[in-house]
């Protein structure tokens, strides 16, 4: 995800920020809520009615940590992880320690998961490292197909419905008609069998880019849109109401995840990893 930003990624240690004071260990808070409440698009069909809505911080890593690295970082300021489950896309695609009973002891310690799906890329991606896994010339047909491998592949954890996944998009020029014309078609078709399948769809991109693009088809109207919107913006203040990308009704309430920084080292426990931060207001995996 930390090429999604296109910036210099950040490298301080962990300091005080407007969104919270990232070297005390407040780990967050979670809650049940009901069926949707606003955000992108409405559902083609009922979801699961609980959804389960994280506020905190949290931080996302390439490889799945182990759970002994899970364990020493109970003492971080973290209450959730990002874990790149599934997706042609994946940088990191051999997972060894993600398995169903992974998640079940990391549930049992009351960290929240973030299901993170990096399927096909727009044809106009920026990062050379994605552009042999662009999205074809079904785009409908391909976007449902994947959703549909998002969902199975997540049930398989033992992530059930009513829990959000989150698509990765890198970085595109959505400028590029043509391009922007068959992402939209392929994020329209993952969200909506991804809905259809009882699940929240999420999206993850670039604040001025994928996450402007998905702003603008919002406003035009276009139905089907991903209902929680995780941007990245880095090297500023940790703040989810306030992207300029984003007017104050899009996306609320609890229906965004703000990535502020990329690429940082961080250690607890004795355990040091390469990590990506975010402040979470929105739903997370359901695993009960």
């Amino acid at each position: 995800m930390a090429l999604a930003a296109l910036l210099t990624p950040v490298l301080a240690a962990p300091v005080a920020t407007a969104g919270g004071v990232l070297n005390a260990p407040d780990r967050g808070n979670s809650d049940w809520v009901g069926g949707p409440e606003g955000g992108g698009a409405r559902a083609p069909a009922p979801r699961a009615a609980a959804t389960r809505v994280y506020q905190g911080q949290a931080f996302d890593t390439c490889h799945t940590p182990s759970l002994a690295t899970m364990d020493a970082w109970l003492e971080s300021p973290y209450g959730a992880v990002g874990i790149y489950y599934g997706g042609r896309g994946r940088y990191c695609s051999e997972q060894p320690n993600l398995d169903r009973d992974w998640v079940t002891a990391v549930r049992g310690d009351d960290w929240e998961i973030l299901p993170i799906y990096v399927g096909s890329q727009a044809p106009c991606v920026f990062a050379e490292n994605k552009q042999h896994v662009t999205i074809g010339a079904k785009p409908a047909e391909e976007g449902a197909e994947e959703g549909m491998d998002a969902v199975q592949s997540a049930a398989a954890l033992g992530i059930k419905q009513g829990s959000a996944l989150y698509l990765d998009m890198e970085a595109y020029d959505y400028r590029d008609s043509g391009c922007a014309d068959t992402t939209l078609a392929f994020v329209r078709a993952w969200s909506s069998e991804v809905a259809r399948q009882g699940y929240l769809p999420g999206f993850y991109s670039s604040a001025g880019w994928g996450v402007r693009h998905m702003e603008n088809a919002r406003k035009q109207g276009v139905t089907d849109l991903p209902e929680v919107i995780w941007f990245a913006r880095w090297q500023v203040p940790p703040n989810v109401d306030d992207e300029p990308e984003l007017p104050a009704d899009a996306w609320t309430p609890h229906r965004r995840i703000h990535q502020y920084a990329g690429d940082v080292t961080e250690g607890y426990g004795g355990q040091s990893m390469s990590i990506d931060r975010n402040l979470v207001d929105a739903p997370v995996a359901v695993t009960d």
